[in-house]
């Protein structure tokens, strides 16, 4: 401990020691009440001011703040009324006074305080939700009063009466903050864990100071500044230390979750109990021997809660059906998500152990079929060969180069890599691909356009790569729309947020599978047409390229490509935050 709360401590001790001198020493009279009176109120005015300080400078608690501030701030208007009727009017409170009603509702403000548990992160809070718990709980609590004690304070007044039922309710209010205080501390960590320590002692020190100075009234011993105010003063004081204190004290809500426990959902169970007994009172009001009109009140008071109330809860019950909605939205999309990432992992381990595979085939195939291919040519350029047998070695001849332009394909397939990567303009690239296939439609029934933004932004990406693959989509849709007799190919290309869209949208018969289009030999077309890798490989230089790459069939007929590459900006960003 350093020398300046060392001296703190001493002159805080000091201060306690010389109060409790002054109270025990000092003669009963009109001084030691107005010291008494002054000093309490001094107190609760310097906790009401650090405060609201803290509302200002405690950004993320402010709300917690704000309510211990109005607690406190009732607490100083109950004492104000104390300080002018004994220390300026000279003559005790009136019974009833208004005092009593400022005095029980401040420490509602203070549950309320506790019941935000401002020391949970973020994103695990529920402002809407905490507030009409606090609310629902303020309702309860004003209707405890206006069923318990207002009917023999201001309907039919008795003095005994009221005096014993406020109490006992002030009592229970004040028990119920201090247990609240203590779960939530017990179940904390880090700063704010102290700081519910100190306010629960302090709530305890003043709740133990009520009791004593409410029995010392019933026995006509109390006096203010006398030594029942004592643990009074000293709790007050405590309450302000504890906002003096905040100030030295980091109070940001950590990341992590709050760790679930059986007193996390505390405000809600309150809340139920409430309402439950509402019923409850009514019965034991029409059960009771009190007089009609204190009865009826009773019954007036209980229907207009229980209304009250029930509204509140069909706000609730709206409000957490909104959030349910909300919550199994987001289920779907991150089940959807999950399933496509799924998708793509076991794409790319097929596409990883496959290149594997077939680039140690490939090579040791390669070498006997160049062996066939050399000796099918020389023996079809054999002149001394008859008819059938030249024939035959032509066949010979076709189907190993057939089978060597498979092994290169099975060879350009497995040695993908990532290639060095410039700014690409896409709508070029797709319009050079669509131009180099004009050719193939003249004379046919197929019409091609394209769609391409003016402006559309660059991405990361290599030239060559990218023209292979939508020169690929592009031959894929003419050779469907032939097997039709015709259509048309509409090609688009527009920019969206962080990401270029290019979609390859045919009128064909559209995919058998649209899944396992991209599975390595999956191919629709006649044997000898194609390898089935063409739609593999186009996959792998998409993934390359950070983008996605999925297909559907339309409603109306025909198949959709639909590619998604990152802006050059984001996939930067993507990039080296994987690095």
């Amino acid at each position: 401990m350093s020398w300046a709360r060392k001296l703190r401590a001493v002159g805080l001790a000091g201060l306690i020691l010389a109060v409790a001198a002054i109270s025990f020493l000092a003669p009963q009279g009109p001084r030691l009440t107005a010291f008494g009176d002054l000093l309490a109120l001094t107190l609760v005015i310097v906790a009401c001011v650090v405060m609201l300080r803290n509302v200002f400078a405690q950004g993320r608690s402010r709300a917690f703040w704000l309510l211990l501030f109005l607690g406190c701030l009732l607490w100083a208007i109950n004492t104000a009324f104390w300080t002018y009727y004994e220390v300026i009017l000279h003559r005790a409170l009136p019974e009833p006074c208004i005092g009593d009603v400022i005095l029980f509702l401040h420490i509602a403000m203070f549950m309320a305080a506790v019941a935000l548990r401002p020391h949970r992160p973020r994103k695990d809070r529920k402002i809407l939700l905490d507030t009409l718990n606090f609310l629902m709980l303020l309702i309860w609590w004003v209707f405890l009063y206006a069923f318990i004690v207002f009917p023999d304070q201001y309907i039919s007044l008795n003095v005994s009466v009221y005096s014993r039922n406020y109490d006992l309710l002030y009592l229970l209010e004040n028990l119920v903050l201090v247990c609240v205080l203590g779960m939530v501390a017990s179940s904390t960590r880090g700063h704010w864990r102290r700081v519910y320590w100190n306010l629960f002692i302090a709530s305890g020190l003043y709740t133990l100071a009520s009791e004593m100075i409410n029995a010392a009234i019933a026995r006509n011993r109390y006096y203010s500044g006398g030594i029942y105010d004592l643990m009074l003063l000293i709790s007050i004081g405590w309450m302000a230390s504890t906002a003096v204190l905040v100030q030295r004290l980091n109070l940001e809500p950590s990341g992590e979750s709050e760790p679930a426990n059986r007193w996390i959902d505390l405000a809600p169970r309150l809340v139920m109990v409430a309402i439950l007994s509402l019923p409850l009172l009514a019965l034991w009001t029409l059960f009771t021997n009190s007089e009609p009109h204190l009865r009826n009140f009773r019954l007036l008071v209980t229907m207009a809660a229980t209304l009250v109330l029930g509204l509140f809860v069909f706000l609730k019950q709206l409000l957490l059906d909104q959030q349910l909605i909300t919550l199994l939205d987001e289920s779907r999309k991150s089940y959807e998500n999950l399933q496509r990432l799924q998708t793509h992992l076991v794409q790319k381990e097929k596409l990883a152990s496959l290149g594997q595979l077939v680039a140690g085939a490939a090579h040791e195939i390669n070498n006997p079929l160049a062996a066939i291919l050399g000796y099918s040519e020389l023996l079809a350029a054999n002149t001394s060969l008859q008819g059938e047998h030249a024939t035959m070695a032509q066949k010979i001849g076709q189907q190993a180069r057939r089978t060597r332009d498979l092994v290169a394909d099975l060879l350009s397939f497995s040695q993908q890599s990532p290639a060095e990567k410039v700014l690409v303009d896409v709508g070029a690239v797709v319009q050079r691909a669509l131009q180099m296939h004009e050719v193939q439609t003249r004379g046919k029934n197929i019409r091609v356009e394209a769609k391409l933004d003016a402006a559309l932004p660059r991405i990361w990406g290599n030239t060559n790569q990218l023209l292979q693959t939508f020169l690929h989509l592009t031959e894929n849709a003419l050779d469907a729309l032939n097997e039709v007799g015709g259509g048309s190919l509409l090609v688009t290309a527009h920019g969206e947020p962080n990401e270029v869209v290019v979609e390859f949208s045919d009128s064909g018969p559209g995919m058998t599978d649209p899944e396992r289009v991209f599975d390595p030999f999956y191919t629709t077309k006649p044997i000898g047409k194609g390898t089935g890798l063409g739609l593999s490989a186009s996959y792998g230089v998409v993934q390359d390229h950070q983008g996605q790459i999925n297909c559907r069939n339309k409603k109306d007929g025909g198949a959709v490509f639909t590619l998604r590459f990152p802006l050059a900006s984001h996939a930067a960003t993507v990039k080296a935050g994987k690095a």
